[in-house]
């Protein structure tokens, strides 16, 4: 199983105010498409329709709390990696969107105060070994709540399928 990396480096993409929801993630109108590269065309498009213009590979988007609350939509979590984010580090996630990220091999973080740390442009780094995210821009850094080791085996497995499949394999075997 291939490890995760202990560390993710990125720039920042800062929405700080709380309740972001899937229908802001992606909208619904586009929940007839299961395609990740057609998705991540439409990201965060209705709370800001630069946002797809600027985000690069392993860009790393920033929110406030109750990040990804409404409907239990995994597009939301599609539409975010396909368009190149790495990780979401949010104040607090709904319990539903955590899940559906870890479900489907995607980093969520859960940072107090990572909205205030970080502005849209910054140079961040996750160190997940450490438990810290720090801001090399500012100069700045914040703890955060290592992820379980169960967690790290799904998401190292690239989600709760291929994790359940490699489990079975090996039973099978």
């Amino acid at each position: 199983m291939p490890e995760i990396p202990t560390k993710l480096r990125g720039r920042a993409h800062v929405y700080g105010r709380p309740h972001i929801n899937t229908d802001e993630i992606i909208p619904a109108r586009h929940l007839n498409v299961h395609d990740e590269a057609e998705l991540a065309r439409h990201a965060m498009e209705d709370i800001d329709e630069g946002f797809v213009a600027r985000v690069r590979p392993g860009d790393i988007l920033v929110a406030g709390e109750d990040f990804g609350c409404g409907s239990s939509r995994e597009h939301a979590v599609w539409a975010l990696r396909g368009a190149g984010v790495k990780v979401v580090i949010a104040q607090s996630f709904s319990r539903i969107f955590f899940r559906n990220a870890i479900n489907n091999g995607f980093l969520a973080i859960e940072c107090v105060g990572a909205a205030e740390l970080a502005s849209t442009g910054d140079d961040l780094e996750v160190d997940l070994e450490r438990g810290l995210l720090l801001n090399h821009t500012r100069g700045a850094e914040a703890r955060f709540v290592p992820l379980t080791d169960f967690a790290k085996e799904l998401l190292a497995a690239g989600g709760l399928l291929p994790f359940v499949l490699a489990k079975r394999a090996k039973v099978v075997a």
